[in-house]
């Protein structure tokens, strides 16, 4: 039975030929990958879904600034086995590690996605909300996430990788309580 787990090691591997599986090598040209050059996911809101020892679905978390001034999140990639896609796989290991992030106390998270998908999950349009990329995207496809009530007001700009030295969008799970997280996280069941 799949399992959502905390990504291990290891598991940077397995992992780059999931995403060339899901999306090829021309991801690293588009400005979600070019936001999150020179910058490492964080560890405790970085997951995969293991079945047996087959690593099957992955999803990752960056720090990232609004307008040079406030700290927020960055989701994706997150990645399916195509052949497992539809069995709702995506849609656990998102709100689950949705979950986490909110515990965590992190308030805002954009991401490019499809708003089909990830209106479900409380995303919607960015740009109108004063958000902007430093690159090309579909505007359709840049969304927010409001992870608290107000988060977004009077945060406006431009998003780039990296977090402020002296303010984090949340805090930082040591590895004590990351651990006691991912305990939480039940083996995969179909959302309902």
């Amino acid at each position: 039975m799949p399992q959502i787990i905390h990504e291990r090691p290891e598991d940077a591997a397995l992992i780059e030929p999931l995403l060339d599986e899901c999306f090829g090598p021309e991801r690293f040209t588009k400005t979600a990958y070019k936001i999150r050059e020179n910058i490492h996911s964080l560890p405790e809101l970085s997951f995969v879904i293991r079945d047996g020892d087959k690593l099957v679905a992955t999803i990752r978390y960056w720090p990232i600034t609004i307008g040079d001034m406030s700290p927020a999140l960055l989701l994706g990639p997150i990645a399916v086995e195509p052949t497992l896609q539809g069995q709702g796989l995506g849609i656990s290991l998102i709100r689950q590690s949705l979950q986490i992030a909110i515990e965590l106390g992190h308030k805002i998270i954009v991401l490019v996605g499809d708003p089909e998908y990830y209106g479900q999950f409380g995303f919607d349009a960015a740009s109108p909300k004063g958000l902007q990329l430093p690159g090309p995207v579909e505007d359709r496809r840049f969304l927010v996430k409001e992870c608290e009530q107000g988060a977004l007001r009077n945060v406006s700009g431009v998003i780039a990788g990296g977090s402020m030295p002296d303010m984090t969008a949340g805090r930082n799970a040591d590895l004590s309580e990351t651990e006691q997280l991912i305990t939480r996280l039940a083996a995969f069941a179909p959302p309902a």
